[in-house]
């Protein structure tokens, strides 16, 4: 019977994984050591090298596989192996936050064989960095009304990168900010917000980019990313005081103009399926999404 080693990431994983996904680059905001290692220790993701490939395991709705990551040759061995794991095991082969990339690579490989089931909740918002910067044009209009109006009521405010000077702060200021949403009631809200804390807690370990907005002194926005890629830098974390009005514009606007200008796009993550989420990432216009999907073995699709 085939065996793999799975186990949970930790920080000493970091080189290596970074690696990988540095490596095998993808636009997906799953594809970051940060990312793994903070949300493995909500919904207990693993992760095992399978024929030179890292794979990641995920028991939240029974078991699944991530695409590996890895040569092509080798994921190719990785996703045959895991084939013989799950059917030696009695369970169905299938594998999650498949990108349409790899879908088409899986279909090359296996014509007919898999189909692909898109979670809409799960898609990137991917936009063009100089856009959410300058919020040109006549759809983006809103926006800068939101800025305008909170410049005009504002006179004291400004921006800083987040550094080990202001961290702390940073820490109350998002204390406060569960404190006021109810977080303890919400297990998701408050998985989020134990990534968050620790985001802050292991800034500097983890290599993260951060920034905020203050007012009258007072820091009322702030927010954390990395480099998924060379040309895309993904938002992981964004929190903001709601009855500071237009605060999560502000944020927005000035981070990516301040940090994000290197890169031609910015991933903001998913809506989950939230819909005053969805609504509000739509409103920003992304230029694409990056769909993700479940891949399961096509039933009466023709045998290797």
């Amino acid at each position: 019977m085939k065996e793999i080693d799975f186990k949970r990431p930790e920080f000493e994983d970091k080189e290596l994984l970074t690696k990988y996904f540095r490596d095998y680059p993808s636009r997906s905001c799953e594809r970051t050591f940060v990312n793994v290692y903070l949300w493995s220790r909500h919904y207990k993701v693993q992760y095992a090298l399978v024929e030179n490939a890292v794979v990641f395991k995920s028991e939240d709705m029974g078991t699944a596989f991530a695409y590996p990551v890895g040569t092509p040759a080798d994921v190719k061995k990785a996703v045959e192996y895991l084939m013989e794991y799950s059917t030696e095991r009695g369970f169905e082969f299938r594998l999650y936050n498949v990108t349409e990339e790899q879908f088409s690579q899986l279909e090359e490989w296996y014509p007919g064989q898999y189909k692909i089931e898109y979670d809409r909740d799960s898609a990137d918002y991917i936009y063009e960095s100089e856009k959410l910067a300058s919020l040109s044009g006549k759809k983006l209009h809103s926006k800068r009304n939101h800025i305008n109006k909170f410049k005009a009521e504002h006179d004291n405010w400004s921006y800083e990168t987040l550094t080990e000077d202001n961290l702390e702060e940073c820490f109350q200021m998002a204390l406060k900010w569960r404190n006021e949403n109810g977080c303890e009631e919400d297990e998701e809200k408050n998985a989020e917000m134990c990534v968050t804390l620790n985001s802050l807690r292991l800034f500097k370990e983890l290599e993260l980019t951060g920034g905020l907005i203050r007012v009258d002194g007072e820091i009322v926005a702030f927010t954390i990313g990395e480099e998924v890629c060379e040309d895309t830098f993904v938002v992981h974390i964004e929190k903001a005081f709601a009855e500071v009005q237009g605060a999560y514009p502000m944020i927005n606007q000035q981070f990516v103009e301040h940090e994000c200008m290197k890169y031609q796009y910015v991933n903001r993550e998913e809506d989950t399926g939230a819909e005053g989420l969805r609504k509000a990432k739509l409103s920003y216009r992304p230029v694409f999404m990056v769909e993700k999907g479940i891949v399961t073995k096509r039933t009466g699709g023709q045998e290797q």
